[in-house]
């Protein structure tokens, strides 16, 4: 899933304004927000066209939400960094800048109208099927956007959609044929699966040290944080069924699944609940707050953790990275809990010993050497490649379910896109934590079915598209130039 959403992240033109209806329909939360040193309030300029901060945030903010979902809430801010979350909002928000500046120069544009009728249509925004002002205004006021914001992203989504319509060609008859040719080539394999256990590594004390040596930067103690806490609980608050319904009514599109569908009542009810019971305990959490910065109020533990640990949120880490020793968090939401925070002492990363980092080394050391000593096996294979020892393969193609002994299905599958792709007649394909060595012995076209033609079609419109897309883009990086008011944007 991870891997999909990066390779295709550059060209997918359509669904490119994620911060509106996919913005509302994974419920949109605060995760891993930026905050940013800008230029009257805005990061960049492509062309003629402002990137704000507000757009560049909540993008982001999209962004991290859907790997989160993706990989089942485990992400955190510094996997974010490391997979470079913010260049890819960044990225988004400039190809739409390009877009939006080719459509002015076009006279390109949507009306109030269009606009109205986008808005009264978002499924999140309805209410028995029509739209709800209370629900849509308690959604702005939840997310502490205003409504000409939140419209204007909406008109120049629209903006989008038309000008990208203009380069929407159907597949041609001979470019139908040449793919349903490719599509339905069948290939015949000698190959041999090679794994870790086909090679020795031994991660000996001087290889693994030396191994450490050349990047002891990249092994360093957690930032630690001594923290006081007090924490106000939600569990004994008081709320009524009516009040619960009531809360989830005007709070719906917060509650959805993991596919972005909306919760119903009985569904979400318990989080409604939970929710409800931190509102109303609030006001306590801040009376706590303020006794406690006034030295009236001693805390509830105090403890020491590393950045990022999973006994407090996102949210509050990012909160914690911007105040300093002596600061106090105003109350933040932890589970159940309100938790306002004191910093008592910041202990900085500095460089891990080699022993402290030994453990650790050693297996980045090992995986890397295997890695290096299975890809050095293959090459020997396939210089002297011996089809008696080969598995040999039936014709195979790329659409059917196969599996290739020792594969599975999966490894199967990604080693037929790979080969399909490819125009080497014999070579090398990684799949995994696998080598696959092959050649191919035999070729051949089976007849296209009649019935596979409006697939084939499908396909080639897609193919053109993306190419039509990709060298659009391209036009336009050269057309519209990107000057950044802050460093991090780009790769």
């Amino acid at each position: 899933m991870i891997s999909w959403m990066q390779k295709h992240n550059k060209y997918l033109v359509w669904t490119i304004w994620v911060a509106t209806i996919a913005f509302i329909g994974a419920g949109f939360v605060g995760w891993g927000s930026y905050s940013f040193g800008s230029k009257a309030g805005n990061v960049a300029k492509v062309g003629n066209i402002e990137i704000s901060q507000t757009k560049l945030n909540m993008v982001y903010s999209n962004i991290y939400s859907q790997y989160n979902q993706a990989m089942k809430g485990t992400l955190d801010d510094k996997k974010a960094k490391e997979m470079g979350l913010i260049q890819q909002a960044f990225a988004r928000l400039a190809t739409q800048a390009k877009i939006l500046n080719l459509a002015n120069e076009l006279g390109i544009i949507a009306s109030d109208k269009e606009v109205l009728e986008k808005l009264q249509n978002i499924p999140s925004f309805q209410k028995k099927d029509h739209f709800d002002k209370e629900i849509y205004n308690a959604y702005l006021g939840a997310k502490r956007l205003k409504a000409k914001t939140f419209e204007a992203t909406l008109k120049e989504e629209l903006v989008i959609q038309k000008t990208m319509a203009l380069i929407s060609v159907d597949a041609l008859p001979f470019e139908v044929e040449a793919i349903s040719a490719a599509m339905n080539a069948s290939d015949k394999l000698a190959y041999q699966v090679l794994t870790e256990a086909d090679v020795n590594v031994v991660a000996d004390d001087a290889k693994v040290k030396s191994f450490w040596n050349m990047q002891k930067e990249n092994f360093m103690t957690p930032q630690m944080y001594d923290l006081s806490i007090v924490w106000t609980e939600s569990k004994d608050a008081q709320v009524t069924e009516d009040e619960i319904k009531a809360y989830y009514d005007t709070n719906s599109f917060n509650y959805t699944n993991a596919e972005g569908k909306q919760l119903s009542f009985e569904e979400a009810k318990e989080q409604a609940k939970n929710d409800l019971k931190l509102k109303k305990t609030k006001k306590s959490a801040q009376k706590s707050y303020i006794a406690f910065k006034k030295g009236k109020l001693t805390q509830s533990e105090k403890i020491t953790l590393p950045i990022g640990d999973l006994k407090l949120t996102s949210d509050v880490w990012n909160a914690l990275k911007e105040k300093n020793v002596g600061d106090i968090l105003k109350p933040k939401v932890v589970g159940d809990m309100y938790a306002t925070i004191k910093i008592e002492n910041i202990v900085l990363p500095k460089v891990k010993t080699y022993d402290a980092a030994k453990e650790e080394v050693t297996v980045l050391y090992t995986a890397q050497a295997k890695k290096e000593a299975l890809l050095a096996l293959a090459e020997e294979r396939l210089k002297t490649f011996d089809k008696s020892k080969a598995i040999i393969s039936d014709f195979l193609k790329l659409e059917e379910n196969v599996n290739l002994n020792p594969l599975n299905n999966q490894e199967s599958l990604q080693f037929l896109q790979k080969l399909f792709t490819s125009s080497k007649e014999k070579g090398i394909i990684s799949v995994a934590d696998k080598i696959v060595v092959y050649t191919i012995l035999e070729q051949k076209l089976a007849p296209v079915d009649v019935n596979e033609t409006e697939s084939v079609k499908q396909t080639v419109n897609t193919l053109k598209q993306n190419t039509l897309e990709s060298n659009l883009i391209k036009m336009l990086d050269k057309k519209y130039p990107t000057e950044t008011y802050m460093g991090g944007l780009t790769n």
